[in-house]
């Protein structure tokens, strides 16, 4: 057991999952209250440093539908930098994890890791204990002596402890064939700016002005509403766990995404009528999504037809409108 010698190293001290209060973007009143893993830590890492995360979430007017998937949108660590001098490097695993972040924690740093959620209690009624599913984590408290560890996941701030520590970080494993290291980063936070409102929405408009440049040549949502019509037969075949898994690909990261773009032009500006109007129209996206995700796993799971088309055309003509207006605003920076 000597993997559990040492001290306690904490980045942020004093965070207690039962105090904790997340970002209001993870809100009840959110229509998507968890976006995806990655998106999710970086929101609540930003609130925990006490640093504005809707100045970072220009990046989601880029998403497009890839075919089998939407994009799984993650804030580009350029834009982490340029916006609050945060550093974002891969960890190389070349020693046991648990190494690793004994001597990044204590040195300030947070790790970002690819986690089994089969070892996460705050899946429970989900994966937890249940089903194995790659999601990412950001450690900031480890006390090995109390076998306990601080973690950001989702949509809050939790802890494990015990068998889930020792599983989750391959404590003390027996010998055998060696496991494929997960996939790992430092974020280092010793050089964070805080900067005034005013110069972190200019740094952001002009991040917002390379993204909506990066936008996708033609309607994405058209796109997916055909590519909708073909899967669905197939997704009844398959089941609700089949589509829950497609939904989580595509419906939710529609839908989230373009709840953020929303929630980032609305900070960006308040009072243009433009970027306001922009908002309105990738709002309708959001909560389209979410009626249709809703909709769809009760065809799935009753194996009946569904028309989705006047749903798809109304989030359609909200993407063309939100693209047209967002482009109205961006050209006034």
């Amino acid at each position: 057991m000597s993997a559990l010698a040492g001290s306690r190293q904490q980045v942020v001290p004093g965070l207690d999952p039962v105090t904790y209060q997340p970002h209001p973007l993870h809100s009840e009143g959110q229509v998507w209250l968890e976006k995806n893993c990655y998106a999710d830590v970086w929101i609540e890492m930003l609130h925990a440093l006490g640093l504005d995360p809707l100045a970072m979430l220009s990046f989601t007017l880029a998403v497009d539908f890839e075919g089998d998937q939407w994009t799984f949108f993650k804030p580009p660590h350029t834009d982490l930098h340029a916006l609050y001098g945060i550093d974002v490097q891969e960890l190389t695993v070349w020693r046991p994890l648990i190494e690793h972040l004994q001597e990044h924690l204590a040195a300030g740093k947070w790790v970002s890791t690819e986690a089994d959620a089969w070892w996460l209690p705050d899946t429970a009624g989900t994966d937890y204990r249940r089903q194995h599913t790659k999601t990412t984590i950001v450690v900031n408290d480890l006390d090995l002596a109390a076998q306990r560890m601080g973690y950001f996941h989702n949509a809050s701030y939790h802890t494990l402890e015990g068998e889930d520590l020792q599983r989750l970080l391959r404590i003390d494993e027996p010998p055998g064939p060696p496991q494929l290291p997960l996939f790992a980063e430092l974020v280092r936070v010793d050089r964070v700016r805080r900067s005034h409102r005013v110069e972190l929405q200019r740094v952001a408009g002009a991040l917002l002005v390379q993204h909506f440049e990066r936008r996708p040549a033609t309607n994405p949502v058209r796109r997916f509403a055909d590519r909708f019509v073909c899967e669905l037969p197939r997704i009844q075949e398959q089941g609700l766990p089949h589509y829950h898994q497609w939904a989580f690909a595509t419906i939710r990261q529609c839908g989230s995404a373009f709840e953020l773009a929303a929630a980032h032009l609305r900070w960006q500006a308040a009072e243009d009528a433009a970027a306001q109007d922009a908002a309105r129209a990738f709002l309708r996206i959001a909560e389209g999504c979410k009626v249709l995700i809703l909709k769809a796993a009760r065809a799935v799971a009753h194996r009946r037809a569904l028309d989705a088309a006047p749903l798809f055309d109304e989030m359609a003509a909200s993407w063309d409108e939100g693209m047209t207006r967002a482009g109205d605003f961006v050209r006034s920076l």
